[in-house]
C-alpha cells in the first residue's frame, strides 16, 4: 500500500468515535480492533466467531479507493455492496445503518431475509435437501438448504460441505438473475469451477447430486490431500 493511502486512512480514522464505542461482543461475535495493512487492503476492525467460522471486517481498499465491508462464512468470502463508498463520513453512516443487521443475520437465520424467488423454487419442501447427510466423504454439512445464505451478485449458498482441516469444500448455489443452480468447490482454498451440477430446476439438480456428488467429494479430498503432501 502506498504511503499516501496509509496516511489518508489513518488521518480519517484517527480518534474515530464510532469504532471506540463498538461493543466488545455483539451477537456472539468478538470485536478485534486490529488496524493493519495487507497488500492493498487496510483492515479497520472485525467481528469474528471463529468457532462458527464466521466473521465480518470493515476495511479500505486501495485499488478502488473505497471503504468496504467483507464477510466470511466458512471458506466463502465476499463484499457487502451496501457499504461501498469512497467517502469516510458516508461509510460511518452506512455502518450505523446496516452493520448491526448484517451481523445479526450472520448470527441467526431469518427466513424473511431470503428472496421469495428462491423459496418459489421449492427449497422449503425439498425432501432431498432435508435428507442430506451430516457428513459425507469426511466433509461436514456446514450450510443446509433450510437456511440458505445470501452472498454477492444475486447468489445464495444452498448448501456447503466443508473440511476446514484441508481448506476444501463443495457448494451448491442458486442465482436469482440466471434462475440457475450451479456448483463450485475449493481445493486448499483455491476455487475450482464445475459445470456438472448446472440445473434449471431442483428435480434436475437432485438427479445430478444423487449420481455425482459423492464421487465428486471423494475427488476433492484426494486432490486436497495430495496437494497437502507436496
Amino acid at each position: 500500500m502506498k504511503d499516501a493511502t496509509r496516511e489518508r486512512v489513518e488521518a480519517e480514522t484517527a480518534g474515530w468515535k464510532y469504532m471506540e464505542e463498538l461493543p466488545s461482543e455483539w451477537f456472539g461475535f468478538r470485536l478485534v480492533r486490529d488496524m493493519r495493512v495487507h497488500g492493498d487492503i487496510y483492515d479497520l476492525y472485525s467481528y469474528a466467531a471463529e468457532a462458527r467460522h464466521r466473521g465480518i471486517t470493515a476495511y479500505f481498499h486501495e485499488e478502488t479507493k473505497e471503504y468496504k465491508v467483507r464477510v466470511w462464512i466458512g471458506l466463502t468470502e465476499f463484499c457487502r455492496i451496501e457499504f461501498v463508498t469512497g467517502n469516510f463520513n458516508e461509510f460511518e453512516l452506512l455502518l450505523r445503518k446496516h452493520f448491526e443487521t448484517v451481523l445479526r443475520d450472520m448470527a441467526e437465520f431469518h427466513p424473511e431475509t431470503v428472496t421469495s424467488l428462491l423459496w418459489d423454487k421449492g427449497i422449503r419442501d425439498w425432501a432431498y435437501g432435508k435428507s442430506l447427510p451430516e457428513a459425507l466423504e469426511g466433509f461436514a454439512l456446514f450450510i443446509r438448504p433450510s437456511e440458505p445464505v445470501r452472498i454477492a451478485n444475486g447468489s445464495y449458498i444452498l448448501f456447503d460441505y466443508v473440511d476446514f482441516d484441508i481448506a476444501s469444500n463443495f457448494i451448491i448455489y442458486y442465482n436469482i438473475f440466471r434462475d440457475e443452480f450451479f456448483g463450485e468447490s475449493r481445493i486448499r482454498n483455491i476455487p475450482v469451477v464445475t459445470y456438472a451440477f448446472d440445473s434449471d430446476e431442483l428435480s434436475g439438480l437432485e438427479r445430478k447430486l444423487e449420481n455425482q456428488m459423492q464421487p465428486y467429494l471423494r475427488e476433492i479430498r484426494q486432490k486436497a490431500e495430495g496437494e497437502g503432501t507436496t
